[in-house]
């Protein structure tokens, strides 16, 4: 008998929704393999797995998104019975909510207009603002969020935002609320709140699934986890007992992937020193150096700061406090263009909204870093802008049918390669790599890992960024962690071990 099968025997809550035998397949990926899962009415389970456990497909098959290609999925004792979009709106009637990362609240609607998006109480096509407003005040207060229901969203705080979306899945009678990392991008103090009021909800007989990597926040408000890994549920274990090195193992694996160690040789001269730099909330005092010819790896959750860090060396974003040193000079307060000049690189987190211009060619994604080499007196030369292109396409092997194909048209990884093949072409001496394998296949990724390298081989000097903690020991010469505003442990080739790296992520001491 399993944890989880004698958590509910013992329970004397009954069963709100559960999982049983359920698969589903996509193209070349098994997302979920014959999955049982189930969670009580006053449970707050949480629910762990790195990227690609499959932790989003079960979410998406109890709230109906999705269809299993075997099992069942029971709501409320019905197993849901509709198809296609129809399925999820069963099961929104059954009492099944979600707040997802990323917000969808409408800055310039009130309080109350947002709780009651696209749903607003009517009487002969008029909306009732009075009785609107009512609600909304109660089902805020019940999150003990004390705002006037009639003040905007775009006042609102990041915390009180969170607060919100959750305060609007209250609204009716819910009986399951999925929260995915709901306290990613929120500072100590405020996910203080949210946990706060996820232990309400909970307490109201609302079954809750927590999704979140956060052991501190974890073992405080739920007492059972349910870990995910390769689109199978692994083990349901007690939060309060269980070692955090064990979790990791669970969520990795017991036999992590086996690789051959860096030759990493020394290195002694400095290219780039960070001190102290701040930048509430996420930021605490990071210092550290990157050195000559070094590929420097940033591991640590959502939400944990990385992102903002490399923003605040490139200029993208002004820091509170510290210093950036670049060749032993100082810099004030860095700014884009200037760190350009430098000899400075940086690719976004968000590809397809940041690193791209999806209509315009490979050609030109490519040299806009540098058009001053394609062009004479103001003027682009077709046949130099074609020629430097080719020479990035096959160095960094971007598979397209010619030069000025639109990059849209192009895979993930592809597109990844030319977003870093842009700082190539600007000869570039220090790239910031913001999650630059995330949403490309294995093929590609091993590819970007060469590229990045080669380019370490040849002088860069590289900061990577990366969720997916088992692809740091292949790429990096160290990595640290970034944790609580701070960089807490350092790890150097050849001892770069996933399960501890992982542990150090979600330490909750």
């Amino acid at each position: 008998m399993t944890l989880a099968t004698k958590l509910v025997n013992d329970s004397s809550q009954p069963i709100v929704a559960s999982i049983r035998g359920c698969t589903k397949r996509y193209p070349g990926v098994l997302a979920l393999e014959n999955a049982d899962f189930e969670v009580a009415a006053g449970e707050v389970r949480a629910l762990l797995g790195k990227n690609g456990a499959g932790k989003s497909t079960l979410i998406r098959m109890l709230t109906g998104a999705e269809m299993p290609d075997s099992g069942t999925v029971t709501i409320g004792g019905e197993a849901l019975a509709q198809t296609g979009s129809s399925r999820a709106a069963e099961a929104f009637a059954k009492g099944v909510r979600v707040v997802y990362q990323e917000l969808s609240l409408v800055p310039g609607m009130s309080l109350a207009e947002n709780l009651f998006l696209g749903r607003w109480p009517r009487k002969g096509g008029v909306i009732q603002y009075e009785a609107m407003e009512a609600e909304a005040a109660e089902a805020m207060g019940r999150l003990g969020l004390d705002l006037p229901p009639d003040r905007l969203v775009v006042g609102l705080s990041p915390a009180e935002r969170q607060l919100l979306e959750i305060a609007r899945v209250l609204v009716g009678k819910p009986r399951l609320v999925i929260l995915d990392e709901p306290t990613s991008s929120l500072a100590a103090a405020e996910a203080e709140k949210v946990m706060t009021a996820v232990t309400r909800i909970a307490s109201e007989g609302i079954a809750v699934i927590y999704v979140s990597h956060r052991m501190n926040e974890i073992r405080r408000i739920s007492h059972y986890a349910t870990i995910m890994r390769d689109g199978r549920i692994i083990d349901t274990v007690d939060v309060k007992g269980a070692d955090t090195r064990e979790i990791v193992r669970l969520m990795l694996g017991s036999e992590s992937e086996q690789v051959a160690p860096l030759q990493t040789a020394a290195r002694t001269k400095t290219v780039l020193e960070v001190r102290e730099l701040a930048l509430a909330p996420k930021l605490a005092s990071i210092s550290f150096r990157l050195r000559e010819g070094e590929v420097l790896g940033i591991a640590g959750l959502l939400g944990s700061g990385r992102t903002e860090l490399l923003q605040s060396i490139m200029g993208v974003r002004a820091f509170d406090s510290g210093t950036i040193s670049v060749d032993a000079n100082p810099i004030g307060a860095p700014n884009y263009k200037q760190m350009v000049s430098r000899g400075f690189g940086y690719t976004p987190e968000s590809r397809k909204e940041e690193g791209i211009v999806p209509l315009l060619g490979v050609d030109e994604n490519t040299l806009l870093t540098d058009f001053s080499a394609v062009s004479s007196l103001g003027v682009l030369s077709k046949s130099r802008m074609s020629a430097a292109t080719r020479r990035i396409v096959d160095r960094l092997h971007v598979k397209t049918a010619e030069t000025d194909t639109p990059i849209g048209t192009l895979s993930g990884g592809n597109q990844q390669k030319v977003v870093i093949g842009r700082w190539v072409h600007a000869d570039s001496r220090v790239l910031l790599l913001d999650e630059p394998t995330r949403g490309v296949d294995v093929e590609a990724k091993a590819q970007i890992y060469a590229i990045i390298r080669q380019l370490a081989a040849e002088g860069r000097s590289i900061i990577f960024v990366s969720s997916e903690i088992e692809e740091l020991p292949l790429v990096c010469d160290r990595v640290v962690v970034l944790r609580d505003g701070r960089l807490q442990e350092e790890f150097t080739s050849p001892n770069i071990d996933q399960d501890a790296v992982m542990a150090a992520c979600i330490n909750d001491h």
